[in-house]
């Protein structure tokens, strides 16, 4: 192929969407979203127990949709059912009807949306930029970017933000009014933040910057977009308000800053102290952009510069007036994310405003320039070697500069696809496998209410693994809603209290006033150095209920020997690997002598 013909190959715009080149972009993007989907449906059903980190909380529960039995009456349970928006929690119910489980479908659902995802920003960008081969590095780079990140991997309600926002950008630009109310609808059902940003996006567009003046757009259909668009928002938004007022209020700001639940290292960090860089930038909770990655991403962040030197790269000519689409999607996004800090925590965490509708526009904005900056390379070339005769000499002389535009596409298409397999762990998809299957198939056999009680990190798996009901543990101790947060925080307060306190008939009454019915232990839960040999990230989330710790800590110290301690073996019903379970019968019918 001559350096004329592969110029046109990767940046000659194209008016038909089923050209042969955009077809071909188009099946590369596709072919590429389904080996990384695909590498991560191996790790899904790498082992009998996977589960995402995250739908251990929002997809746990959901086995109720398959056994009316299972977790019924449990706290956590009703808890994260009230914060789960309504359109995912009936989406998870439907298809266990026609026989696929929750747990099942959390597996399979990311590799589905990221394969929706692809076609609309596929689309997207060919509306802004009718190049197919910027289509396909939208997609790409997009594709690395969540596939970094857990978030549409967890199959949770923030997996739909990326297919669902991405649709209502195709469909806005097409002018498509019923397509785009559909979408604004499913982002209210299933991720409200995404619905705001859209409503904020309709209502930028009723204005238009005109010779340094603000005035409003003149254009009915925005007009008719933006009231319909907003109504329809706002009504998808009120089943989650009701239901997610179950365990109200919320906790305020000054009582979050108050409490060491909201600082660094905890469960939810929010506040950095004596950071505010890491707090408006980096906080998984509050920063505009949390999770960087891949660098590459924020090439995009160049595009203003070219766009305002237009005249020098030719190619710009071809991007369409919608590119305003990405500067008012940034704009909504901020807009939203102050308000999120303003109104701390009635609009969830302000983060979650930024992180995802900018991994979009910046993948799109970053293709556009990088095939902005290939096209400068091939014209560089072609400008300066003009077609010569066969035989001339000059053709040797040609040959040898071949290598700058050939090596500058090289370096942008096969260096961004080969990239993602030079990481060490490319996808990222934040699986958690369960190593103690012997324990979950013998809680599976127990009674459906049986109630576990314990302060190790493997309590995090057990309602999701073995189906049955625990009484805490540190993934489902969200401390934002103070009517559940206030039980959560007593119960592990009881625990601790009780597992490490000398007199059984303390023990006993925990068991009865909680009905529990099995006590998991570490092997290593009475030797005097075991807070400081546990994991890291639990060690944290004990340290936070005080006194309980400290007093455990300084018996435990002293030498003090806990009741539990004494009837380990008398009482053990199963041991695997460093934890052993015991049942709770054995303790009220032992002799405290």
């Amino acid at each position: 192929m001559s350096i004329a013909r592969l110029h046109q190959f990767f940046t000659a715009p194209t008016a038909k969407k089923f050209s042969p080149t955009a077809v071909f972009w188009f099946t590369l993007s596709l072919t590429l979203a389904t080996i990384y989907a695909f590498q991560a449906l191996q790790k899904a059903f790498a082992s009998e127990y996977v589960v995402q980190d995250d739908a251990r909380q929002f997809v746990f529960w959901m086995q109720r949709f398959v056994d009316p039995e299972l977790l019924r009456n449990d706290l956590m349970a009703e808890y994260y059912q009230s914060i789960t928006p309504p359109g995912f929690a009936s989406f998870y119910w439907l298809m266990a009807i026609i026989g696929i489980a929750p747990l099942l479908l959390s597996k399979i659902l990311p590799a589905i949306l990221a394969l929706v995802t692809t076609i609309y920003v596929f689309g997207v960008a060919m509306e802004i930029f009718p190049i197919p081969a910027a289509g396909f590095l939208s997609t790409l780079l997009l594709n690395h970017s969540i596939w970094m990140r857990n978030d549409v991997a967890s199959a949770t309600p923030k997996a739909f933000a990326y297919p669902l926002f991405a649709a209502f950008l195709y469909y806005l630009l097409r002018g498509s009014l019923l397509p785009c109310l559909v979408a604004i609808a499913l982002e209210g059902l299933f991720f409200a933040p995404m619905a705001f940003i859209s409503m904020g996006i309709l209502l930028l567009r009723l204005l238009n910057w005109q010779k340094g003046r603000l005035s409003l757009s003149r254009d009915r259909k925005d007009f008719l977009f933006c009231l319909t668009g907003l109504g329809v928002g706002f009504l998808s938004l009120l089943p989650y308000a009701i239901a997610s007022a179950k365990f109200a209020p919320l906790i305020t700001i000054k009582e979050a800053k108050s409490v060491p639940e909201f600082m660094v290292g905890a469960r939810v960090s929010f506040f950095y102290n004596h950071n505010p860089l890491a707090f408006w930038f980096a906080g998984p909770e509050t920063g505009i952009f949390p999770y960087v990655g891949p660098a590459q991403l924020f090439i995009g962040i160049l595009l203003p510069v070219v766009l305002l030197f237009s005249a020098r790269f030719p190619l710009t000519n071809q991007i369409s007036s919608k590119i305003k689409i990405l500067t008012e999607t940034v704009l909504a996004s901020f807009v939203m994310f102050f308000a999120a800090h303003l109104l701390m925590f009635k609009l969830y965490g302000p983060s979650r405003y930024t992180q995802h509708s900018l991994r979009i526009v910046l993948a799109i904005a970053s293709a556009i320039l990088l095939i902005t900056l290939l096209d400068i390379a091939f014209r560089a070339y072609l400008n300066s070697h003009p077609k010569t005769p066969p035989q001339s000499p000059r053709i040797r002389l040609n040959k040898k500069l071949l290598l700058f535009p050939i090596l500058f596409s090289f370096v942008i298409f096969f260096a961004l696809i080969i990239y993602p397999h030079t990481l060490r762990f490319f996808p990222r998809p934040g699986y958690v496998v369960g190593e103690t299957t012997a324990l979950y198939q013998y809680l599976q056999q127990q009674p459906k209410d049986s109630v576990i009680a314990s302060i190790s990190l493997e309590a995090n798996n057990l309602p999701t693994f073995a189906k049955r009901p625990i009484l805490v543990a540190r993934e489902y101790s969200l401390p934002f809603h103070t009517k559940y947060y206030g039980q959560i925080r007593q119960r592990v307060i009881d625990l601790i209290s009780a597992q490490y306190n000398p007199d059984l008939d303390r023990v006993r009454q925990f068991i009865q006033k909680y009905g529990v019915d099995f006590w998991l232990l570490e092997s290593s839960a009475f030797q005097a150095d075991y807070f400081d040999r546990i994991d890291s990230a639990n060690r944290r989330w004990l340290n936070l209920y005080q006194p309980a710790t400290s007093e455990a800590i300084s018996n435990l110290q002293q030498g003090i020997v806990p009741a539990l301690a004494k009837f380990v073996d008398r009482c053990a019903v199963l041991r695997e690997r460093d934890l052993v379970l015991l049942q709770t019968d054995c303790l009220l019918k032992a002799n405290s002598n």
